[in-house]
C-alpha cells in the first residue's frame, strides 16, 4: 500500500531519476548499488537474529545450562550485533559513491540545460530563485534516495521477517496485531501526509519568493543606497517572510497532528502484544526468555515504523522539490542547432541582415525590415536614439534570439544553419553593461580564452589600456573584483571587458558603446587601439558618441527600428539628415562642457 501510494504520483520523476542511478555507461556504478542491496539484505538478516539469541541467553540463565553454553550465547549474540552494525555500515559506504555521483549528474545536467536556454527565459526569471530550486532539488535527490533504499524498503523487510519469526515462534495473535498495527499506522501516516504537503509546497513558493528578492535587492546594494530605500527593501522582504512564517507554523502543527497519531497507534499495538505475552508467561506456555524475545522483536519494530512515518513524509516533500527542479529540465528550447548544422571558421564575405523583422513581445516590434551588409575587412557603425534597437542588433548576431522575419546570414548561410558554439566563438563583443565574475582581474581577463600564455593576458592588458592600473594595485592581477565587478569603477570594468574580448581574438567585433565608461583621454587612447586591433577585421560599432565612429567605413542611422540613413561620415553630414542633427547636438554639448 505504501509503495503503490509512493509509486502512482510520482511515476514520471522515479523514471526520470532512474538513469542516473543506472547509467548504462558506468558498470561502477551499477555494481555498488548490487553491492549496496545485498549488504542491506545481510544487515537485516542478521539484526532478525539477535531477539531469538537472546531468548536463548535468558532461557540458559533462568535453567541449569554450563557456563560454556551461557558463554556461547552471549558471544553469538555479540556477534550478530557486530556483523549487522559492519553490514549496515558497508551498505551506506557502497551507496554513498551511486548517492553523490546521481547528485553530481543530475546537477551538470540541470546546469547545462539552463544554460542552453534562452536569454529570455533568464531575463524573465529570478537567477536566486532558479538557485534555490536546484538547491532544494539536489538536497531533496540525496533524501529521497536516503530513506527509501535505507527505510522504505528496510522497514518492510523487517516487517515481513519479524511477522513470519513471531507467527512461527508463537502463537498468531501476534501476528494479527502487528499486521493490524502496521495497516493503522500506514493509512494514517498517508492520509495526514497528503493532507499537510500543501503547507510545505507554501513553505517553498515562499522560501523561493524571499530567496529571490533578497538577492535581488543585494546584487543592486548600490541603488538600494542611492535612493535611500533600506527600509523598503525590509518591508518587502518581511512581507515575504510572513507568508512563509504562515505556512511554517501550520506545517508545524499539521506535523504534531501526525506524530501523535502515529504515536497512539504503535502504543496501543505494543500494549497489546505485552499483555498477551504476560498472560502467557503466568499461564507457562510461554517462558521468561519469550517474554524478552518479543519485547526486543517490538523495540526493532517500533524505530523503523517511527522512520517509516518520518521516511515516507520526507520522501514525498523531496518529490516536491525534485519535481519543481526537473520542470526546469521540461523548460523547451527556444534556440537550437539545426540537425544539418555546419560549422563556420571564418568569414569571407560578410555578414547581411535581409529582411530582419524581430520584436521581444507582440504587440511592440523593434526591427522592421532592416536590410544592413558588413563586408568582410570592413567597419560599420550604427547610431541612432535609445530604444532604436541598436543593441538588439548584437544579440541577434550571437542568436540569443532567432528573428521573426527574414534572415541574418554569415556568408550567405543563414545562421539558424550554423551550429551555435562555432558561430559564437567567431565574434567578440565589449557589451555596453559589462558584468565580471566575482573572483580575480586575472580570471576575468583570461575568461576571454582560458588556454592563453600569461604573456598573451598581459598584450591584452596593455592594449585595452588597464595592464598599469592593475600594476598599481597590491595584489596586481590577483584583485578579487567582486560580485558583478561593483570594487571597479564602470571605466575599469569596461577595460577588463575589452581586454577579455581581444584575447578572444575573434574574427568578428562588436563595440556595443565599448568605450562609454571611460574618461575622454582613456577612450581616445584605447580607440587608437581597438582601430588598430580591428583593421582588416569584420567589426560593428554600436555607439553614442559619433566621434568614436568617424573611421567606419559605413555609418549606420537607426531610428524606430529602421535603418533612416547610410553613408560615411562626411557623406551623412552632406544629407543635413538625422545624422546632422544627432553630431550638433554632441557638438554642442563639447563646446558647452
Amino acid at each position: 500500500m505504501l509503495m503503490e501510494n509512493l509509486k502512482k504520483p510520482k511515476l514520471i520523476t522515479f523514471n526520470r531519476l532512474w538513469p542516473f542511478l543506472w547509467p548504462r555507461d558506468l558498470k561502477s556504478a551499477k555494481t555498488r548499488l548490487i553491492l549496496a542491496i545485498f549488504t542491506l539484505v545481510l544487515s537485516k538478516g542478521t539484526l532478525i537474529l539477535v531477539p531469538v539469541i537472546f531468548k536463548a541467553i535468558i532461557d540458559t540463565l533462568t535453567g541449569h545450562a554450563s557456563p560454556c553454553d551461557v558463554l556461547m550465547w552471549i558471544s553469538l549474540y555479540g556477534a550478530m550485533r557486530i556483523l549487522s552494525s559492519f553490514f549496515s555500515e558497508m551498505r551506506d559506504i557502497t551507496f554513498a559513491a551511486v548517492t553523490q555521483r546521481a547528485l553530481r549528474q543530475v546537477a551538470i545536467e540541470v546546469f547545462d540545460h539552463l544554460h542552453k536556454l534562452s536569454l529570455r527565459f533568464h531575463l524573465s526569471r529570478y537567477t536566486g530563485g532558479v538557485s534555490r530550486i536546484i538547491e532544494r532539488g539536489t538536497k531533496s535527490i540525496e533524501t529521497l534516495l536516503t530513506f527509501l533504499t535505507f527505510s522504505i524498503v528496510p522497514t518492510a523487510i523487517e516487517i515481513l521477517l519479524v511477522s513470519i519469526v513471531l507467527s512461527l515462534m508463537y502463537d498468531m495473535r501476534y501476528t494479527y496485531v502487528i499486521a493490524g498495527t502496521m495497516a493503522g499506522y500506514i493509512f494514517y501516516t498517508l492520509k495526514l501526509t497528503e493532507w499537510r504537503i500543501r503547507y510545505v509546497r507554501e513553505m517553498n513558493d515562499a522560501d523561493t519568493g524571499v530567496q529571490s528578492k533578497s538577492i535581488d535587492s543585494l546584487l543592486n546594494f548600490e541603488t538600494v543606497k542611492y535612493f535611500g530605500n533600506e527600509a523598503h527593501e525590509r518591508n518587502r522582504l518581511d512581507e515575504g517572510l510572513k507568508v512563509y512564517e504562515k505556512a511554517a507554523i501550520e506545517s508545524k502543527w499539521s506535523l504534531s497532528y501526525l506524530n501523535m497519531g502515529q504515536a497512539v497507534i504503535l502504543s496501543v499495538g505494543l500494549i497489546l502484544i505485552l499483555g498477551f505475552a504476560a498472560l502467557d508467561v503466568q499461564k507457562g506456555s510461554m517462558t521468561t526468555g519469550d517474554l524478552v524475545a518479543i519485547n526486543t522483536f517490538l523495540f526493532q519494530l517500533t524505530i523503523p515504523l517511527f522512520n517509516l512515518g518520518f521516511a515516507y513524509r520526507e520522501i514525498k516533500l523531496s518529490l516536491v522539490n525534485i519535481e519543481e527542479m526537473f520542470s526546469l529540465l521540461q523548460e523547451p528550447y527556444e534556440i537550437r542547432d539545426a540537425e544539418d548544422a555546419i560549422t563556420v571558421t571564418d568569414i569571407k564575405t560578410g555578414i547581411t541582415f535581409e529582411h530582419v523583422d524581430f520584436s521581444y513581445d507582440p504587440e511592440r516590434s523593434i526591427l522592421k525590415d532592416m536590410n544592413i551588409t558588413i563586408p568582410a575587412g570592413h567597419t560599420v557603425a550604427v547610431v541612432g536614439s535609445s530604444g532604436a534597437g541598436k543593441s538588439t542588433l548584437a544579440r541577434l548576431l550571437f542568436r540569443f534570439y532567432d528573428v521573426i522575419g527574414g534572415a541574418i546570414k554569415f556568408d550567405g548561410v543563414d545562421i539558424r544553419k550554423i551550429s551555435q558554439k562555432s558561430l559564437r566563438s567567431l565574434i567578440g563583443i565589449v557589451p555596453q553593461d559589462t558584468v565580471l565574475f566575482n573572483d580575480t582581474i586575472h580570471y576575468n581577463i583570461a575568461y576571454g580564452n582560458p588556454g592563453a600564455s600569461e604573456d598573451e593576458i598581459i598584450e591584452a592588458a596593455k592594449k585595452s589600456e588597464i595592464y598599469k592600473f592593475i600594476q598599481s594595485l597590491p595584489e596586481k592581477f590577483e584583485t578579487r573584483v567582486g560580485e558583478r565587478g561593483l570594487k571597479l569603477s564602470g571605466g575599469e570594468k569596461q577595460r577588463v571587458a575589452i581586454a577579455r574580448t581581444l584575447l578572444k581574438k575573434p574574427l568578428f567585433f562588436i563595440f556595443d558603446e565599448a568605450t562609454s565608461a571611460l574618461d575622454t583621454k582613456t577612450e581616445k587612447l584605447i580607440q587608437d587601439n581597438l582601430v588598430r586591433i580591428s583593421k582588416n577585421k569584420t567589426t560593428l560599432i554600436i555607439a553614442h558618441r559619433l566621434s568614436t565612429i568617424i573611421h567606419a567605413d559605413m555609418i549606420l542611422v537607426m531610428d524606430k527600428g529602421i535603418v533612416a540613413e547610410s553613408g560615411t561620415h562626411d557623406e551623412l553630414l552632406a544629407k543635413n539628415g538625422l545624422y546632422t542633427q544627432m553630431w550638433q547636438r554632441q557638438q554642442q554639448a563639447v563646446e558647452v562642457e
